[in-house]
Order: C-alpha cells, then sequence, then structure tokens
C-alpha cells in the first residue's frame, strides 16, 4: 500500500476529502437567459373547461411569477440565476447521477409499439461519462454544484441530495465542506426497489441515501407522521377525555440543557435525570393560543390549565403530556415500503411506507429508470417548506419535483441538460389540471458567445477566432476548408457548406447570397449549418433554391459541440431540418382551425432502425405539437397542445377553434416536436 509523505503543507491542511485535481475556487459564469416558450395553459385545464365553461386559468395568467424550466448545463444556470435568487430558494432537491452502470436510457412509445431511447452524447457525458476520470471529476463536478447551490438557498431553506450507497460516504463528507457538519440533520435510507433473490456475493441492494442537510440552524421543518400500529394502539391508548383517545407520552428529551428548559417546573427537575424539557409542537398548537414570547415554564403552565398533562401523584415524578392517537408516529429516517402489510396500521388499509413506495407500473411512471415516485417528494416538500415557498430541482430528469412543487402550491425552478427531459417535464406539466404559468428558458446564443470567447480566444487579429470556430464546425461536420468564398466557409464531397453565426439565427438573406455564390462557383449542392434559424425560413429557401436549380439541405448545429467529452468521442450528430406541412381553415363563424397536413424527417439513416420498423405514417414521429395563435415574432406563447402520453397515444391533427377578438393580420406559429425531442416551426398568416 502506497503512503503519503506528510510533508508540512499536509500538516497544515484542515479535516476534509480531498481528491486529485480539486478546485475550491468555483466560476460564476452569469449569462442572460431566452425565454423560447411560455405556457399559457395547460392542456387538462382546457379540457375541463370544456366540460364546465369555466376560465379556471386566466386570471393566475398576468400573475407575476411564472415558475421557469430551463435547458442547460446546471451549473451554468445555477451561476446565471444567482444575481435574481441569490438566498431564496426555500428547498432544492436533487437526485444527481451516482451510478458508473446504470441505465440513463427512456422507454418510450411510438404509434403502437415501444421503443428505448438512447441518451444523446451530452447527456452520456454528463451520467455515466461523469466517471470518465473515475472518482475525482466525479467529486468535483458535485463539489462546484453543491456551492452554487449553498448561495442559491435562503437562510431557512434545506437541501436533499439522493445518491446510492456506492457514493455516498464521499458525498456525505462533501456536504460536510461545504454547508458545515452542524447543518447535517439526517441519513435517510429509502428503500428503491423490491427485494433481490439471486445473490451470491453481497446483501440485496435495496436502498438509495438522501442526505439532509440546511444551510443555517434556522430551517424550515415541519414533521409528518404516519398511523400508529394497531398492535401499539391496543396496547398503549387506553385512556379517553374531550379531545380523544390518548397515552401518557414524556415532555422531556435526553440531554442536560441551561437555561429554561433545564430549569425545575412542578416539583420536577430534569436535569437531576440527565434530562430537559421539550415541547412538542402538535401539543403547542392544541393551546390555540401564541407562544412565541413564553417561557418554558409558562407554556407548561398553560398546558396544564388546558388539561393536556398527566401529574404522577408520587411527589418529584416526571409529568407527562397527552399524545392523542390523531398525530401519528413522526417518520423515522428509514423509508421503507413494506409489502403485504395490509392492515397493521391503525385506521388505514395501506402497508407501511406506501406514499413512498418504489416505481413498478403506477401510472406516473414516465419510462425513466432513474424517475423517483411522488410521494418520496411530497413527503419532503411538505416537511422542509411552507406554502409559499420556492422549490428548485437542478438535475429535474422526467420532472418530479415540479410536478409535486405544482400540485402543492409551491413556486418551482428545474433544470435540465438533456433535451428529451425538458420536453418530458413540460408534457409532464401539462398534465396537471390547474397547472400555472411557467416559461421553458434557456441560454441560448449567451452560453454559445461564451463557449466560443473560451475555446477560440480573442487576438489581435478578430477574424483568426472565427476562421478557428469556422474550421472547428466543419471538422466535425467531416467537411474540408473552402478559401476564396465570402459565404461559402467549406466542402463535403460535391456539397459547398455555409456555417451560421453562433449568436444569431440563420437568415434568409443570408442563405439566398449563399444559393447565389454557389451557382457564381458552378455548382448546385449547399448545405446551411446553423443553431438558430429566422422563422418560417423552411418553405421560402426551399423555393429559392429551386428556382436557382441548387439541391439545399439545412441542419442544426447541435448543442454538443460545445462540449469537449462528446467532442472527443465523436458521437456529433447533425440533423437535417424536418419538413412540416401545416395549413390554417376558416370556418363559416370565421374561427380559424390549424391542421398538421405532413410531416418529414429528412435523413431516414440518421433514424434507428428499430424505429422505421415501428413507424406506420408519418404522424407517428409527432410526439407533441403547439400553437401560438398570437405570435408577435418574439417568444412562442404555448396557447394549445396536443401530445402523447403513456395512457393516451392519440394525438389531435387538429386544433379547436380559434376566434380572433380584433380584426386584421394575425400571425400563428405552429410548433412540433419529434419523438428525439427535436422542434420544427412554421409561421402562418391569416386575415379575420
Amino acid at each position: 500500500m502506497e503512503t503519503v509523505k506528510m510533508t508540512e503543507e499536509i500538516k497544515t491542511m484542515p479535516t476534509g476529502l480531498y481528491w486529485q485535481g480539486k478546485k475550491t475556487e468555483v466560476d460564476r459564469i452569469v449569462l442572460p437567459f431566452q425565454t423560447i416558450e411560455t405556457i399559457n395553459e395547460s392542456r387538462a385545464t382546457r379540457e375541463k373547461e370544456k366540460k364546465t365553461g369555466a376560465d379556471m386559468f386566466k386570471e393566475e395568467a398576468n400573475a407575476n411569477w411564472h415558475n421557469r424550466l430551463i435547458w442547460g448545463d446546471n451549473k451554468y444556470v445555477m451561476a446565471s440565476l444567482l444575481p435574481e435568487f441569490a438566498g431564496k430558494i426555500d428547498l432544492i432537491y436533487i437526485d444527481p447521477p451516482f451510478a458508473t452502470g446504470a441505465d440513463f436510457s427512456v422507454k418510450m412509445e411510438i404509434g403502437d409499439a415501444s421503443w428505448t431511447k438512447e441518451p444523446s452524447a451530452i447527456e452520456d457525458k454528463a451520467y455515466r461519462d461523469t466517471w470518465g476520470r473515475g472518482l475525482d471529476s466525479y467529486l468535483q463536478m458535485m463539489y462546484e454544484r453543491l456551492v452554487l447551490m449553498r448561495e442559491l438557498l435562503s437562510e431557512n431553506a434545506s437541501i436533499y441530495v439522493h445518491v446510492g450507497p456506492n457514493v455516498s460516504h464521499y458525498i456525505k463528507v462533501v456536504l460536510d465542506d461545504v454547508f458545515g457538519m452542524d447543518n447535517y440533520h439526517s441519513e435517510i435510507v429509502w428503500r428503491r426497489s423490491n427485494s433481490h433473490n439471486k445473490l451470491t456475493d453481497q446483501y440485496g441492494p435495496i436502498h438509495d441515501v438522501i442526505f439532509f442537510f440546511s444551510k443555517t440552524s434556522a430551517f424550515t421543518f415541519h414533521p409528518t407522521t404516519r398511523p400508529f400500529s394497531r398492535g401499539y394502539i391496543e396496547e398503549r391508548f387506553k385512556y379517553r377525555d374531550n379531545h380523544g383517545i390518548y397515552q401518557p407520552n414524556y415532555l422531556t428529551g435526553p440531554g442536560t440543557r441551561k437555561g429554561e428548559s433545564g430549569m425545575p417546573w412542578h416539583g420536577f427537575d430534569p436535569t437531576r435525570v440527565g434530562r430537559h424539557w421539550a415541547i412538542p409542537a402538535k401539543l403547542r398548537e392544541l393551546l390555540n393560543i401564541d407562544t412565541s414570547a413564553m417561557t418554558t415554564q409558562e407554556i407548561l403552565d398553560e398546558c396544564l390549565k388546558a388539561e393536556l398533562l398527566v401529574i404522577p401523584k408520587k411527589e418529584g415524578g416526571q409529568p407527562m403530556y397527552r399524545q392523542y392517537l390523531n398525530e401519528g408516529v413522526p417518520h423515522q429516517d428509514v423509508w421503507a415500503y413494506q409489502p403485504n402489510t395490509k392492515g397493521v396500521l391503525y385506521g388505514t388499509d395501506e402497508c407501511i411506507d406506501e406514499d413512498v413506495k418504489w416505481l413498478e407500473q403506477e401510472e406516473e411512471k414516465l419510462g425513466y429508470e432513474t424517475q423517483k415516485p411522488e410521494g418520496l417528494i411530497q413527503r419532503i416538500i411538505e416537511t422542509s417548506t411552507d406554502s409559499d415557498s420556492l422549490v428548485a430541482d437542478f438535475f429535474c430528469g422526467s420532472g418530479t419535483t415540479g410536478a409535486v412543487a405544482e400540485k402543492l402550491g409551491r413556486r418551482w425552478i428545474m433544470a435540465d441538460l438533456g433535451r428529451f427531459a425538458i420536453h418530458t417535464t413540460r408534457k409532464r406539466l401539462l398534465g396537471i389540471e390547474g397547472c400555472k404559468p411557467f416559461v421553458v428558458q434557456n441560454l441560448g446564443k449567451y452560453e454559445r458567445q461564451y463557449w466560443q470567447g473560451v475555446t477560440f480566444k480573442k487576438r489581435s487579429d478578430e477574424q483568426i477566432p472565427l476562421y478557428e470556430y469556422i474550421e472547428f464546425i466543419l471538422k466535425l461536420y467531416k467537411a474540408e476548408p473552402l478559401a476564396g468564398m465570402l459565404h461559402l466557409h467549406g466542402r463535403k464531397g460535391k456539397r459547398l457548406i455555409h456555417i451560421g453565426a453562433v449568436d444569431a439565427p440563420v437568415t434568409f438573406a443570408e442563405i439566398q447570397e449563399a444559393i447565389a455564390e454557389t451557382k457564381k462557383a458552378g455548382q448546385d449542392s449547399l448545405d446551411i449549418l446553423g443553431w438558430e434559424w429566422e422563422m418560417g425560413l423552411h418553405d421560402v429557401v426551399e423555393k429559392a433554391a429551386k428556382a436557382s436549380g441548387v439541391h439545399l439541405r439545412l441542419f442544426s448545429i447541435p448543442r454538443d459541440v460545445m462540449d469537449d467529452r462528446a467532442v472527443e468521442k465523436g458521437e456529433i450528430t447533425f440533423y437535417e431540418l424536418a419538413y412540416l406541412d401545416v395549413e390554417a381553415q376558416q370556418d363559416k363563424a370565421g374561427r380559424f382551425v390549424v391542421a398538421l397536413k405532413d410531416f418529414a424527417i429528412p435523413n431516414l439513416d440518421l433514424i434507428p432502425q428499430e424505429v422505421r420498423k415501428i413507424v406506420k405514417k408519418w404522424s407517428d414521429y409527432i410526439d407533441y405539437w403547439a400553437v401560438d395563435w398570437d405570435w408577435n415574432e418574439d417568444t412562442f406563447h404555448n396557447m394549445w397542445q396536443s401530445y402523447r402520453t403513456r395512457k393516451e397515444r392519440k394525438l389531435e391533427l387538429k386544433t379547436d377553434a380559434h376566434a380572433y377578438e380584433t380584426k386584421g393580420r394575425h400571425l400563428i406559429m405552429v410548433k412540433v416536436i419529434d419523438i428525439f425531442g427535436n422542434d420544427t416551426t412554421k409561421v402562418l398568416e391569416v386575415k379575420s
């Protein structure tokens, strides 16, 4: 075994966890957010309005607060939230990747069949390949993000970190380092699966660990309870008064205390027996008076007047309080669903810890292998927040934290690196009746500008970084540079290539110039690579290219190119923009209906063979589509949507009829999201 030489530097280092390359200075790159979509109404709400005629949602539509769903690297997302939200988030729950061999694929359904979607290169990096440089890189990733999370937390906030037993001991020490050992409260053991029978060299691995820390000692905590067991009730609860059935229970806790909690009362001195006064919160609530300014002894006097205490006949005996049956047992730090225990708990037919049961075939299951049950998150939120609290999850996955926060009336912020995770979460929220307005955001061009500045550093000649950027994209596209052209940057076989700017959408005029230069060069094939596109571009440029005799293809530059690990693995895929055909139809009453007519993904070679076998019609490629009836050439406002769920596979191909309140010209934007999570848009113009 290799020993570490005790240098003078090591001798002076504080106790803590150290790893190769540990960096305690955390970069805080603050970038502006781009709002790419505003969700104004959920499908569940709309369907209920149809049945009841009520307008339940609109009164919330102008509220100042909008919940936020953010697509991007959570390190940049959290740093960019700091100017607005430092010290304002009341609860963070995260379930970061913690298993080197875990399955991060998603089980999806296409038409009437199913398919397993593998993570993208960038998602794979964030999950499995977080371990690419071993435990060191994983711990550094977690350390940096936990530091940012602490800065976002309010003074009465808590954080719950959900990890596996393979890394829990390391993460505990990192949390001690960031939040302080004094702010550690619990290591919750959660049973995550049924029993394993085929074991050869270990006990059945059926639990995860959830660490509970607070930012300060003044944290919000509302203990939740479960029912007592029937046997316990029959044995202990033998007394009754006007409040109900009760048992005498201790008013003191172990350990001595200085001050009023250690002072005698009613002839009993808790310090003499190594204890102190610990008045339960439930007992204070039964008094129905404000006890905040009262001493411990004054509160005990009030409890005695209210006949909530049991005073022993023996002089100097320890007073007890009346614990009523409706209180239940406070949840301990083992949360383990126990199958086949129906009837064990008093007053319910549920099994023990059934509310935090792992997911099997429940309706809420969305196909994510790492998805957690809503009951687990609900217990955490109810315990550690108030009704107006702000909850965040920066590894949101399928969106369980936000969905539960929404149902409990809390505000929320969620973020994830995976495009498909954001799409899945959006659909999940849209299925919640009365879901409040929320926005979908990213760091968009600002993150790309930062990446470009870091990757291709500025020099005295400002053109050099631009050339390096173009060469970098061409290399990933497996093309070669082309010199002497103004609007054409490369060549791939017989096809010429134009690359769009990092911080601006590719425009119609830009493409026209590239088409003209292609013709001038005596060529007839052109590929345009872009990050973003001018709205309504596809049909217009296609017609212009055909008129010029140029075969044109439009490809999206994927976000993966900004990630070194994805680039190193050579797993960058440029997807050709999909073809979308929609039309607006006007009925006799002057209302408009938008109908999907066709959708095609041009390059079928990029679609897995197993998917092509499943697809029966063009609409099978569509997972979701939405309409903005009054697009103002800025943010997309989601005013109507149809999408598939695991339960409801049907996709509506026509919208409900929409009536305009004002006459004149209106732009309608249609957004389609395919089964891979890629979006395609089209703009229609109508006159009412």
